[in-house]
């Protein structure tokens, strides 16, 4: 990768996985019928023909990892379970109020905090709570985010039993001084155990998480973790740029020097080593971030042109309505967004006295839906047109003035009906997709508040 495009282009910006982004979201929020009326339309528009997706937010941890972006709250006391769990549960009860047939669900994802934090009966209870008002589709996936260093083999079992077929687990790094830095101890071995287990049982698609970028992480170690990983051979890799915002995320990301972190430089060598050594072993790259064998359900998807991006990250099976459960978790609409309390004391509360817990959110105008739907194309296809008409907007043309330099630098082509990225403009992507940003251009924050883009 050229050192110089990198130096040029290395700035901060969002990772798209919404637009508009939280920050932009209206400063007055979006009422509360708003969102409920919302959530109906969107519901009656796409129950029957798609079904919809439930992510659940599984706040706890026993530790602080210090390089975790996450919302969670650190505890050992898994008294905690329970009350969480019916609180989610009553959650759900109220949105189920709203609707006037059976939710078909399509998608349900636990993600965290840690998931496997919870012993495997108070998981079932939650999941039995959740399906026992809704119907499954036929082609319906269920997921879930763990930690390998607290997963049983019972986790896995009950999980499986209750329709669970793909589950990730948090790598990040094998070099022990990485892992110590970070505050994630985590042998080799622990990894080992739960990715023989998944296949014993008989999970379909297992995938891992790795970071690049991490304090003291070296391309030595970047090679020493890909290799033990392809001993595992799991079906998707999730191979993220750390974001360093100490500003947002506090006390954990304070725990190191600034110093300590890879130079850009230096960071992009760590992904262009990871991404050849992944290539080598058969995984594609799948939109940002992501790689897949060319069996996995992502892969297929990229290849059909259905690849989908949500709060969730990348997602090989769209849909219209996501309704977010539990303690700062997103919801969308596709028309709107609106994002749970962010303490467990404060969503409890609500949640208690029959309301949705949202505290803010977002309508999205007519321009946010088309604007949208180009950053959707560019980040899941890496290329966008407005050949219909409906994909036009006013300031389309000073959007496209945006990209000149990029289009002289070789990293997007234009013609008259649209854009593409050649392969070596993939790094790029959240460049390409801020020249569409109507609302960071409009609103340009006077602070930093997004990680650096490459």
């Amino acid at each position: 990768m050229d050192t110089n495009l990198i130096q040029k282009y290395n700035i901060a910006g969002p990772r798209y996985t919404s637009y508009p982004t939280v920050p932009f979201w209206n400063k007055a929020g979006i009422a509360y019928d708003s969102w409920i009326d919302s959530i109906v339309k969107a519901f009656n528009e796409s129950n029957q023909s798609e079904g919809i997706s439930i992510y659940i937010h599984l706040p706890f941890c026993e530790n602080l990892c210090t390089f975790c972006g996450c919302h969670k709250r650190i505890t050992k006391q898994h008294s905690v379970e329970q009350p969480y769990i019916e609180t989610v549960l009553k959650e759900w009860d109220i949105y189920c109020d709203l609707f006037d047939k059976k939710p078909h669900i399509k998608e349900i994802h636990l993600g965290g905090g840690t998931p496997t934090f919870f012993n495997p009966k108070n998981i079932e209870n939650l999941i039995n709570g959740i399906l026992s008002k809704a119907e499954k589709c036929n082609d319906f996936e269920f997921s879930f985010e763990a930690h390998p260093n607290n997963t049983t083999k019972e986790h896995l079992q009950a999980l499986y039993d209750l329709g669970f077929r793909r589950n990730s687990f948090g790598v990040q790094d094998y070099d022990p001084k990485v892992q110590k830095t970070i505050n994630r101890i985590q042998p080799f071995e622990t990894v080992k155990q739960v990715t023989d287990w998944s296949k014993e049982i008989g999970y379909t698609s297992i995938s891992q998480d790795l970071v690049f970028g991490l304090p003291h992480q070296t391309r030595e170690s970047i090679i020493d973790t890909i290799e033990k990983t392809k001993e595992l051979k799991p079906d998707r890799i999730a191979f993220y740029s750390y974001a360093h915002v100490p500003w947002i995320k506090g006390v954990g990301q304070r725990g190191y020097d600034e110093n300590d972190l890879p130079s850009a430089e230096e960071k992009r060598v760590l992904y262009e080593t990871g991404k050849q050594i992944l290539d080598d072993l058969g995984y594609v790259e799948i939109g940002m971030d992501h790689f897949a064998l060319k069996t996995d359900s992502m892969y297929q998807a990229m290849e059909n042109k259905t690849l989908h991006r949500n709060f969730m990250g990348y997602s090989a099976s769209k849909t219209q309505l996501m309704i977010g459960l539990g303690m700062s978790s997103i919801s969308d609409s596709w028309y709107a967004f609106a994002q749970n309390s962010k303490t467990v004391e404060e969503y409890t509360q609500l949640v208690n006295k029959g309301q949705l817990p949202i505290f803010r959110g977002h309508l999205l105008s007519e321009e946010d839906l088309v604007i949208r739907k180009h950053i959707l194309n560019i980040m899941c296809h890496f290329e966008t047109s407005w050949t219909d008409e409906a994909m036009q907007f006013p300031e389309l043309a000073e959007c496209l003035e945006r990209l000149t330099e990029m289009e002289r630098d070789g990293l997007v082509e234009i013609t008259v009906n649209g854009l593409t990225l050649p392969e070596k403009a993939r790094p790029f992507v959240r460049n390409v997709c801020m020249a569409f940003d109507l609302q960071l251009i409009q609103n340009k924050p006077t602070t930093r508040i997004f990680s650096m883009t490459i």
